[in-house]
């Protein structure tokens, strides 16, 4: 990896955020690229190019939340290296997760606005080639949102609801260059994780995985709305897990669509990146028999050979969208 083009691609990122924020829009289109592709969340999905990313995402999000302010947790860059085989096309990407605060003053994606103020958990990864954004992959925790406008789209979570901190060390936000070694070491951990722990569950026993050599005991696992927070791999077990695996038992991650590490932090994005057979009841819906697949987006915190934080993005209404279920349906109606 360049560190000397990671660095100029980072601060490209950073910029095109704080545009965006400031709403300086003719000043982000040059950052963009002609043919830029936008995945995002359900029902947004896929916009192409800047003028449907503008007018079908940007523009109607600051409509509803019109004081909107991005508050970064976590900012780095780097190569993806995401593939089960252990090659990368060698993209650069630079990423990161937060909250967008903000007052929820006018409907958005048809959920009625509350009038009060809201703070939206977000993950985003751009690429970044010939100096512009290429291709951004981006969820926004749109169940939690609806928790917090007074919507109950779901089965109260088994985790804790509303925690999503930023890292516990507070140096998460890579604008400077970091040792090149550790960050290395950072994606070599990742990836082992994903393509030899997680993937090698035996259908039977959670321990087949091996999760305790990568999550230590006290764990801070960090869930999306509608799944809630987790204290210690007891509670990520107990809470999540094993609730997962009987709904999903045969779910494999596939090739990820990036995979980047620098320093001690490292993120992902798979649109479709699990595939699996709806075989169990997952919150309150019971088994489809379906093939389906998982969008998510993960960011980890590493210390020594543990990942010692993890934040979690699923998007929840694709999810049961393939179930059958429409999560908006009841909010419409009110």
């Amino acid at each position: 990896m360049s560190i000397e083009l990671n660095q100029d691609n980072k601060q490209l990122v950073w910029d095109f955020w704080k545009k965006l924020e400031a709403g300086d829009i003719e000043s982000v289109v040059p950052l963009l690229a002609p043919d830029m592709i936008w995945h995002g969340p359900d029902p947004i999905n896929c916009l192409n190019g800047p003028a449907e990313f503008m007018d079908g995402y940007w523009r109607p999000l600051l409509k509803s939340f019109p004081d909107l302010r991005r508050i970064s947790h976590m900012f780095f860059g780097g190569a993806s290296n995401g593939r089960a085989d252990g090659t990368g096309d060698g993209r650069m990407w630079v990423g990161g997760t937060g909250l967008f605060n903000g007052v929820f003053q006018n409907d958005w994606l048809s959920i009625p606005a509350s009038g009060k103020p809201v703070s939206i958990r977000w993950g985003e990864l751009c690429c970044v080639e010939d100096g512009r954004v290429s291709e951004i992959f981006i969820l926004l925790d749109i169940v939690d949102l609806l928790q917090q406008a007074g919507f109950e789209v779901l089965p109260p979570a088994r985790g804790k609801d509303g925690i999503w901190p930023a890292p516990s060390n507070d140096q998460a936000i890579y604008l400077d260059e970091q040792d090149e070694a550790e960050s290395s070491h950072t994606l070599d951990l990742i990836r082992r994780f994903i393509y030899e722990g997680l993937n090698v569950y035996d259908q039977a026993d959670l321990g087949s995985m091996g999760v305790a050599d990568y999550f230590p005991p006290d764990i801070q696992w960090f869930g999306p709305g509608g799944i809630g927070a987790c204290d210690g791999l007891s509670e990520f077990e107990d809470l999540h897990q094993k609730h997962w695996l009987h709904a999903f038992p045969d779910r494999a991650v596939q090739d990820l669509d990036n995979l980047i590490a620098e320093g001690a932090y490292t993120g992902g994005a798979g649109f479709n990146g699990v595939l699996a057979t709806h075989k169990g009841q997952y919150l309150g819906c019971p088994a489809s028999g379906k093939r389906i697949a998982v969008t998510g987006l993960d960011f980890w915190r590493r210390e020594g050979d543990k990942f010692t934080e993890n934040w979690v993005f699923v998007d929840m209404l694709y999810l049961f969208r393939q179930f059958g279920i429409d999560l908006l349906a009841g909010v419409r109606s009110k």
